[in-house]
């Protein structure tokens, strides 16, 4: 992508108004934190203290709306004690520039590192660094420093107080990650009726894992309906796909395919129930005929062999979907939930354990090449140089330079520039109103307070639909507050556009010097894909040779797939955006790459459907083929970070070994080792060929489909012909 191109994406997504779910009632609650300290504040204190608290109140109350599976109350509590603590830093250093700029450069360093521990723990922390540059007032003495700081935290102690008396939608964002999972399998299984190799994006499973992983007061309280379902819905995923596929499934046409659909058909009806029974906390309504659909009939049934077993083991499954969704909003006892699941949860450490988590994560970032340490590199410098530029300009309120850069700024290049325009746009809008607020109605610092409050409720609720909208209704709050504060309306609004623009200027500048691109390290998110996919697909293979001693292996190398996956896609989306020419693995290749690796790992996921129990005729063949597979894929990791052709050699070989044995004409697992064969060719047919081979081949696929289209066309006249000549008597 050229610079033009991608300039014109930035300024679309940055002003892009998302239709997300909004939550009206979630955004009240926070704004009445918000008017509950400034009220307080304002009747006890004075309207500068009622300011600082209200900064506190209202950053707290911004963190609960960050993704997060933890309970808001929790979040609040801990961004008003990290809001504080530096507050109270930054006012302790804020009468001397040097130590100042050290304190804001390591505390901005900290801030981007905190990126290590995710999204939510970086934006939080961005957020305290906002509140440090933000000082309404100037304390000189220690006392002055810990009183603001406790009207800081304070903000947090409110908003999760309120969080606390009044829940709204309990375990809301939990139910919804479930529900996703389950709607995203039906999905799956109506695409399955029409393309029986579809492919299936693992996203909202990954989620629903991330979301019942539980701190163990959760694993108390939690509803039992969210026990089950997740693991139900991982297991019916692949027996849907091992249904439809018509190499080790039902037939390609026939009795057989049309008794696929319905089953198909009917799955999606069920899943889809479950997904509205889960989200909404009502009982389910299966449809009777989707259920009447499920019966296996033993004498009529036309599916034969592992398609037969597919058919029935999903029946099984989405009965017990059924129940376990039905099974109503009981609470866990000792572990055990109603619905009759005893495994103990996903466990989560607690904020207090989760400290040196976090210390781990970021350690294992400390070096050059991660994005992580580069973008808290580029925070710390922007911060540092956009404080000094704004004291520096005679223009006042020069904080809102590295304001503006750190609140920008994100470790990939697309997210920080379309933030800086959404930034610029929507604080022109929020600036600009507010302006026509103030003249209109000169408030006095209740009436300031108030449309404050009314802002920050249109923050909140605007919250997820885009940067650009919250920001404008952000950007009318300061400008209230900082009224309210003491500080003069023209003071406030007068030079605050050029400041912003100079702080998005700074954020913009800062990756082009200093960028993380992802698209150097596509290879290697390749290689580290393809690595995980192979010991996947070993350990279910090994099922075979020794079954039921796999299980717990093979989960785990699943899991460690769909994480490469995830970071593969997030890479590739992100390197498509940068207006950075490839290095080695071009847009074309890297799709063709990837289309094979999904095709290795869609084979290991159809022998994983079918893997024996234990007790079960061990395949002796299959423990030499997966010990292949995991020595040839892993070479294979380290041939494309080396630009080399990978070679499969040593599992070609062991699978000319399987032919003629007893297990050779299995329709099963010798079947899927000849995909997983085929596949592994494809990547190297997609990585390994020259620049001229591929356009070549390019040239070719657009010869063909032009010679095919010329020939649907000749069909059609010929056909059109025929319509329009009147009947003969032969007719």
């Amino acid at each position: 992508m050229t610079w033009a191109q991608s300039l014109k994406e930035i300024v679309r997504s940055g002003l892009m108004i998302e239709r997300n779910r909004l939550e009206p009632l979630v955004a009240l609650r926070a704004a009445a934190g918000v008017a509950i300290v400034i009220g307080l504040a304002l009747w006890a204190v004075s309207p500068t203290y009622a300011a600082s608290a209200a900064f506190g109140a209202f950053s707290a109350g911004a963190a609960t709306f960050q993704r997060s599976w933890r309970p808001r109350k929790v979040i609040a509590l801990a961004a008003g004690a990290g809001l504080a603590v530096s507050t109270f830093l930054g006012y302790l250093a804020g009468a001397h520039l040097v130590l100042f700029l050290l304190l804001l450069a390591a505390w901005t360093f900290l801030a981007g590192m905190a990126w290590a521990a995710g999204p939510t723990a970086g934006i939080v922390a961005t957020a305290t660094v906002g509140i440090m540059l933000v000082t309404v007032t100037l304390p000189t003495t220690v006392e002055q420093a810990l009183e603001h700081a406790a009207v800081i935290a304070f903000g947090g102690v409110v908003q999760a107080t309120l969080i606390l008396l009044f829940p709204i939608r309990r375990w809301g964002a939990h139910r919804d990650a479930l529900a996703d999972a389950l709607a995203a399998v039906a999905d799956y299984a109506r695409r399955l009726r029409q393309d029986p190799v579809a492919p299936f994006d693992p996203e909202p499973l990954m989620t629903a894992r991330s979301a019942a992983m539980l701190t163990p007061w959760q694993a108390r309280h939690r509803p039992a309906v969210l026990h089950g379902p997740r693991g139900l819905a991982e297991r019916v995923r692949p027996v849907v796909a091992a249904l439809a596929d018509p190499r080790i499934g039902a037939p390609v046409e026939g009795p057989g395919r049309d008794r696929a659909r319905e089953l198909l058909g009917a799955a999606a009806r069920i899943l889809d129930s479950a997904a509205r029974s889960i989200r909404r906390g009502t009982p389910v309504r299966t449809p009777s005929e989707a259920m009447e659909v499920l019966r296996i009939d033993e004498e009529d049934e036309v599916l034969e062999g592992p398609a037969r077993q597919a058919a029935q083991k999903l029946a099984d499954l989405l009965t017990e979907v059924v129940e376990i969704a039905d099974s109503g909003d009981t609470h866990v006892v000792s572990g055990r939930t109603s619905g009759g699941a005893d495994r103990p949860p996903l466990v989560r450490p607690t904020m207090l354990q989760l400290v040196p988590v976090v210390l781990r994560a970021m350690r294992r970032e400390l070096h050059g090449d991660s994005p992580v340490f580069r973008h808290a590199v580029r925070l710390a410098a922007v911060a540092s140089l956009g404080y000094l530029l704004g004291t520096e300009l005679p223009l006042g309120h020069g904080y809102w330079v590295p304001v503006t850069s750190v609140m920008v700024m994100r470790p990939d290049f697309h997210r920080t520039y379309s933030r800086a325009v959404a930034r610029f746009v929507g604080t022109s809008v929020g600036v600009g109103l507010a302006t026509g607020a103030v003249e209109l109605t000169h408030p006095h610092a209740y009436l300031a307070g108030g449309l404050a409050v009314a802002s920050a409720a249109l923050t909140y609720l605007l919250m997820r639909t885009g940067y650009a909208a919250s920001q404008a209704s952000t950007a009318a709050y300061v400008v209230f507050l900082l009224g309210m504060g003491g500080q003069e309306w023209h003071q406030t609004v007068r030079d605050r556009l050029l400041l912003t623009l100079l702080g998005g200027v700074l954020a913009m500048v800062a990756y082009v010097i200093f960028p993380a691109w992802e698209t150097p390290r596509l290879r290697d998110r390749l290689a580290d894909w393809l690595a995980a996919t192979g010991r996947y697909a070993a350990a279910v293979v090994g099922g075979y040779a020794d079954p039921g001693q796999h299980r717990a292996r093979v989960r785990r190398a699943l899991l460690a797939g769909r994480r490469a996956h995830a970071a593969w896609d997030e890479a590739f989306e992100r390197a498509k955006r940068e207006p950075v020419r490839h290095r080695g693995l071009s847009p074309s290749e890297a799709e063709e790459a990837e289309d094979a690796i999904n095709s290795s790992g869609r084979a290991a996921m159809l022998l994983e459907t079918h893997l024996p129990e234990r007790g079960a005729r061990p395949v002796p063949e299959a423990a030499r083929f997966a010990e292949a597979l995991e020595a040839d894929t892993a070479q294979a990791a380290r041939d494309v970070r080396e630009r080399r052709d990978p070679d499969w050699h040593r599992v070609k070989e062991a699978l000319d070994a399987w032919e003629g044995t007893d297990s050779g004409k299995d329709p099963v697992v010798r079947r899927g080792a000849e995909l997983l064969v085929r596949a592994l060719e494809e990547l190297t047919t997609a990585v390994g060929r020259t620049p001229l081979e591929r356009d070549v081949e390019s040239s070719r696929q657009e010869r063909r489909a032009q010679v095919e289209e010329e020939e649907k066309k000749e069909v059609a006249g010929r056909e059109r012909e025929a319509a329009r000549r009147p009947p003969t008597e032969e007719d």
